[in-house]
């Protein structure tokens, strides 16, 4: 099983059962990575992102997270504090939330290797290399509380891991924090509703979109 929640690393092999070879959450992938690009737009900004095989959704923007960064309230230049992006990726999200809030240090977080040198490489892109901590789970210093927290949750890691992921990044949320997560309804965008209220979140289905669930969970 995965333990990224857990630990903040990935077990010997970074699989869960069932799921063999390299995955976006792989520790150390080592698939070949030929290089690629990702262009999109967000709140009409271009973005022309390095990519790579053996992280998640290498060759596209992924439609979950998409939707994510269309649909959520998206920071400002009057947003201050940390962001957090959990499971960073390549760095889409990363990338836009340190464009659009100057003012923020954004905290890219994943256990793929590969994912965080994309991610680092593509904050110099945008050029917010100064402002993006780019970080393995357990490099985040503990003392750290996010204005924000944004996520297109590793739903593959299965309900347990994925419970287990938010359990310990959703306290990390400060006291006036907001968490913003996208989730697929026919992967359980509406179980993890109930679950994350019955744990005492203050949940709303923010949008609904293209099969999405964006839910906006508060304390």
């Amino acid at each position: 099983m995965w333990v990224w929640a857990a630990s903040g690393r990935a077990g010997t092999d970074a699989r869960i059962a069932g799921v063999t070879g390299d995955h976006y959450f792989t520790a150390q992938p080592a698939s070949d990575a030929p290089p690629r690009e990702v262009e999109f737009s967000v709140a009409d900004r271009d973005y022309r992102l390095a990519s790579a095989g053996g992280v998640f959704s290498a060759s596209r923007l992924d439609p979950g997270t998409a939707v994510l960064l269309r649909k959520a309230e998206l920071p400002t230049t009057a947003t201050t504090g940390d962001l957090l992006d959990l499971g960073c990726g390549f760095g889409p999200i990363t990338c836009v939330l340190a464009d659009l809030a100057p003012a923020s240090t954004v905290w890219a977080v994943d256990v793929n290797a590969r994912a965080r040198e994309l991610t680092t490489a593509n904050a110099a892109r945008v050029g917010a290399g100064d402002r993006v901590r780019v970080s393995a789970p357990d490099d985040v210093p503990a003392e750290i509380r996010f204005a924000q927290l944004w996520s297109n949750p590793p739903i593959r890691i299965g309900k347990e891991g994925l419970h287990d992921l938010l359990l310990r990044w959703l306290p990390r949320l400060a006291p006036d924090g907001v968490g913003w997560l996208v989730v697929a309804r026919h992967l359980g965008g509406d179980s993890l509703h109930g679950w994350l209220t019955d744990q005492g979140w203050q949940v709303e289905r923010h949008a609904s979109q293209k099969g999405f669930r964006v839910l906006r969970v508060t304390r």
